[in-house]
């Protein structure tokens, strides 16, 4: 048996890879080969680092399940000759999953969040890969950051250019956080009075209904106006004189919002 250790890349769609950082480099090369080889691949990692899309990249043909979905997962089993199955972690019988692979001969590729998930493994997957999160593949994140920026521009018709010295990555959920993150900022980098006020009119349509809504919710507008004064102004004397409220009731405002700021 081979068990591959490897670094691997973020994929972008089902035939593009990021490769800026020297993993995704190395990986492109290895997913390429295991493109032509008959055997069955584990991708293991974090959510949003791209191990669906590498799957999906090694056997573009083959249809996609996620392991939770049992019953529709073993039917695929019984007639298929190659199958990709995600979120492996998930399986309620991962036993039966592992005895159909390896009795009906299917090729196949899994995802899984690790990969010690069951003793049997290493007899159905040959070569293993270990996506490391996007916090170890910087090059990555700024390549990243681009596509999703142009993405955002495109899908919303907009010319955004991301300050990216302010920008500070979110990258909790690696691709998927970090996406997210992109998108919003773009959007309110132009948005409109009305469309801000119709947000908050959505966040807080299933939240009032105490006499005390008005208190708790205040902080929705002071906390930022407070924040990006002091950020501007550099100085509480300046910023009561902007706001037109004298320095103790900021100073109490501040305390109020000191969560928020």
């Amino acid at each position: 048996m081979v068990v591959v250790e490897l670094v691997a890349v973020l994929v972008v769609d089902a035939t593009s890879f990021i490769t800026v950082s020297n993993a995704s480099k190395e990986a492109f090369k290895t997913a390429t080969l295991l493109k032509t080889l008959s055997v069955n691949s584990l991708i293991s990692g974090d959510i949003g680092v791209g191990k669906k899309s590498l799957a999906k990249y090694i056997l573009p043909d083959a249809p996609i399940l996620d392991a939770s979905k049992f019953d529709e997962l073993l039917l695929t089993l019984e007639s298929a000759t190659q199958i990709v199955i995600t979120n492996l972690h998930n399986s309620p019988n991962l036993k039966t999953i592992l005895n159909l692979i390896k009795a009906n001969n299917i090729r196949v590729v899994a995802t899984s969040r690790n990969d010690t998930l069951n003793e049997n493994l290493d007899e159905i997957f040959s070569v293993k890969f270990s996506i490391p999160a996007l916090i170890d593949r910087k090059e990555d994140v700024e390549a990243l950051i681009e596509i999703f920026i142009n993405e955002a521009n495109s899908m919303f018709a907009l010319d955004t250019i991301l300050d990216k010295q302010n920008f500070i990555p979110d990258l909790s959920s690696n691709s998927h956080s970090l996406r997210r993150q992109v998108m919003i900022n773009c959007l309110l980098d132009d948005i409109r009075d009305v469309e801000l006020m119709r947000i908050i009119e959505k966040y807080l349509s299933d939240k009032l209904g105490s006499n005390s809504d008005y208190r708790n919710f205040l902080y929705l507008y002071e906390a930022p106006l407070i924040k990006i004064g002091l950020k501007k102004y550099k100085s509480q004397l300046k910023l009561s004189d902007i706001l037109g409220l004298n320095r103790n009731t900021l100073r109490k405002k501040i305390a109020d919002n000191k969560d928020y700021l």
